[in-house]
């Protein structure tokens, strides 16, 4: 017990690093100008799977690893995982080139309840009456984006919902963070590489122009590796609660960003739409909230 609080600060600390470090990408891929978001993904992919290679290496993790290329047939999840979680680093990428960062941040402020929608619809899952509410009010956001200015806000849907289905997907697949990334980005590698070798071939890649954008398209797998193995560090010493409450720090990074250093224009009618999905967050936060103190009281009760 004595070691529990040092390592709480821990995990406060690293959770507080992996969803600041998600937060400043949009400041990070805007280094980006001029390279289109394709060759960007493709990069991303290819060198994540290196480094993430290298990772794996040190920490000695290739028993699961190895053990899930063994079963090819059971890799098909799996796959399904990487191809949402290459559609959600494209449309990321594509969103901050574009200077549509709010866009982007609205998405991931509607992850969670995007979530409970899936596992409502897919799982079967008894959500709560408050939880229904909060699906509803950001449902009704979007179609007010929709309906009343217009707007079809694609970035944010994609990203929600590419992310929501690899977090449904990823829950079938008994790999751990790290290795299971490793394993998404290995099986992406052979079209990325393929891919990449196209552009080259066609004059079209920009990854020899100079030293460099060079070094920065390789650094692409490092920024990727280092915030997930902070959330490891995160998720191994902190409860879930604090976990999902830390996670809203990486949209109100990028919101602010959004605002104050790329300056993309926020009207009333957007802020209003941001607003809705705000209160529903706050309605599922607080659902959820009760919900463990309510298990936690019958816990005691028990005892």
């Amino acid at each position: 017990m004595k070691n529990a609080t040092p390592e709480v600060t821990k995990g406060v600390f690293f959770g507080l690093a992996a969803y600041s470090m998600w937060g400043c990408f949009p400041l990070y891929f805007a280094l980006f100008a001029g390279v289109p978001a394709f060759e960007v993904l493709l990069h991303r992919v290819i060198w994540s799977c290196v480094f993430l290679a290298v990772v794996v290496s040190i920490l000695r993790r290739w028993p699961p690893i190895t053990g899930a290329l063994a079963h090819p047939k059971k890799l098909g999840v799996v796959f399904g995982c990487a191809v949402f979680i290459a559609l959600n680093w494209g449309v990321y990428i594509y969103a901050v080139e574009t200077r549509h960062v709010l866009q982007a941040s609205l998405g991931y402020f509607l992850t969670p309840l995007v979530n409970v929608g899936l596992g409502m619809l897919v799982l079967r899952e008894r959500i709560t009456r408050l939880q229904i509410w909060a699906v509803a009010l950001a449902t009704v956001a979007i179609l007010y984006q929709l309906f009343l200015l217009g707007v079809v806000p694609w970035i944010t849907l994609v990203l929600a919902f590419s992310f929501g289905t690899y977090g449904l997907l990823r829950k079938q697949v008994e790999l751990d963070g790290l290795s299971g990334l490793f394993v998404e980005t290995l099986l992406l590698l052979p079209l990325s590489l393929l891919a990449l070798a196209t552009l080259s071939v066609t004059g079209r890649s920009h990854f020899a122009e100079g030293p460099g954008l060079t070094l920065l398209l390789i650094s692409s797998g490092v920024v990727t590796a280092i915030p997930l193995l902070a959330f490891a560090g995160a998720a191994r010493r902190l409860r879930l609660a604090t976990v999902g409450f830390l996670m809203y720090i990486n949209p109100t990074i990028q919101f602010l960003i959004a605002l104050f250093v790329f300056h993309e224009p926020l009207s009333n009618e957007k802020l209003l739409s941001f607003a809705m999905i705000w209160v529903a967050l706050g309605l599922y936060s607080w659902s959820a909230w009760r919900g463990r103190a309510s298990v936690a009281v019958s816990d005691e009760v028990k005892q």
